[in-house]
């Protein structure tokens, strides 16, 4: 019975240290999450402003552009996969791959080849597990992405894409990562990046559309603004992806907090059953012992 004992106490000192790191974990992803909201709300109005902008371009131009020309029979698609640097996040990371998993398939169902970009320790793993290849790679900061990260994904893909197939060019660009929805949800999406897709909003019956004049040449404004697009795209997205982590990784350190607390509470009443039931032996043989002496001194 003492062994036993002993034996829930260690694990109810285990389960509490395990407790503390857990709640200090979601504290920090707690009061990480609000900076990293902060960080996604500011960058909205930029991405929407510009997005409009190319789209204004493309939608009110005839020009002929490789950033926006449809592809009729894409042979190679090229995929960045946005993941984090660390884990005891749940399902962050392994939901995006998954979405990875499923839009290969879609791809190469469709006759492409497909490349990758990884964004993540967690994505450069999981590739190196599995023995496949990526262009590449860049890991560290997923959870406070930098700027001068996001330039260099853009100016690698918009390189790769402008590229003959012939010298290893892509005809489509995907992005993949954790779209912040709440604090309780976060949503694997699939972004298509290039060629750019003109979504062209509603509009009254009764407006009236502008005439866009465009100076200097369209080209010319194009190959200005694309970029910055780019650019932004991929900034943005790593933006959402953190703060998107941070969300998952509260959550997850707030169920493991809970469930070390369910494992205090029945170590704990396990081990007082086991001492109670120590004390009643303890109990039972020393009235045994009385009983014998009883005995012997009546003898």
């Amino acid at each position: 019975m003492a062994a036993q004992l002993r034996v829930y106490r260690q694990k109810i000192k285990s389960a509490k240290t395990t407790k503390k790191i857990t709640r200090a974990m979601e504290l920090i992803s707690a009061s990480r999450i609000q900076k990293a909201q902060q960080r996604v709300a500011a960058s909205n109005p930029y991405t929407t402003a510009v997005t409009k902008a190319v789209s204004a371009v493309a939608t009110y131009s005839d020009v002929d552009h490789p950033l926006t020309r449809k592809v009729e029979n894409p042979k190679r698609a090229a995929i960045v996969v946005f993941t984090s640097d660390r884990g005891l996040a749940g399902a962050f990371s392994s939901a995006v791959l998954k979405e990875v998993e499923q839009l290969t398939r879609r791809l190469q169902d469709e006759g492409q080849e497909v490349v990758y970009y990884l964004v993540g320790r967690k994505a450069v793993a999981y590739f190196k597990f599995r023995q496949r290849e990526s262009i590449n790679q860049w890991t560290g900061g997923t959870d406070v992405p930098s700027l001068e990260t996001a330039r260099e994904v853009a100016e690698e893909i918009t390189e790769i894409f402008n590229r003959d197939l012939d010298a290893g060019g892509v005809d489509m660009i995907y992005l993949v990562g954790n779209q912040f929805v709440s604090m309780m949800v976060q949503e694997p999406t699939t972004t298509r990046l290039l060629p750019l897709e003109i979504v062209e909003e509603e509009t009254a019956s009764e407006d009236i559309f502008p005439l866009y004049e465009f100076e200097p040449e369209v080209d010319k404004v194009l190959d200005t603004l694309l970029p910055v697009y780019i650019e932004n795209r991929i900034y943005n997205k790593m933006l959402q992806s953190a703060a998107a982590e941070h969300a998952a990784r509260q959550k997850a350190m707030k169920s493991a907090t809970d469930n070390a607390d369910k494992l205090i509470l029945n170590y704990t009443r396990l081990a007082n059953q086991a001492r109670q039931a120590e004390i009643t032996q303890q109990i039972s043989e020393i009235v045994g012992g009385a009983d014998a002496l009883s005995t012997v001194s009546e003898d």
